[in-house]
């Protein structure tokens, strides 16, 4: 296949599927200054491929301790395991920030 050019294809996952009733917010930590922790929490989803496919890894962490306050993986890219993920940073972290930064998918803004 190399000789050839070849190479194999594979299914990319579709993970920027925009909502058009969705509000798109200001980014409101520019010149904020992060002094302690929860303060900040911030999440992503990120796609972990894998033999056959991928699986969704969302992470919740602290801006100021740089600390994960949980994470949770899922093969659906639905809102539910990224609902678990923010309920166990709560419970780890005992209260809930006083600012959530996403990139405001479709499954934090909900």
């Amino acid at each position: 296949m190399r000789e050839m050019g070849l190479r194999a294809t594979y299914r990319r996952p579709r993970t920027s599927v925009k909502s058009p009733e969705n509000r798109v917010y200001p980014y409101l930590l520019r010149d904020l200054a992060i002094e302690r922790p929860n303060q900040v929490w911030c999440s992503d989803i990120t796609y972990v491929p894998m033999a056959r496919g991928f699986v969704y890894l969302v992470v919740i962490m602290d801006w100021h301790s740089r600390a994960v306050l949980s994470w949770r993986m899922s093969n659906t890219l639905d809102t539910d395991f990224c609902v678990e993920a923010l309920e166990a940073a709560r419970e780890a972290a005992g209260s809930w920030p006083e600012i959530m930064n996403t990139d405001q998918g479709c499954q934090f803004t909900r």
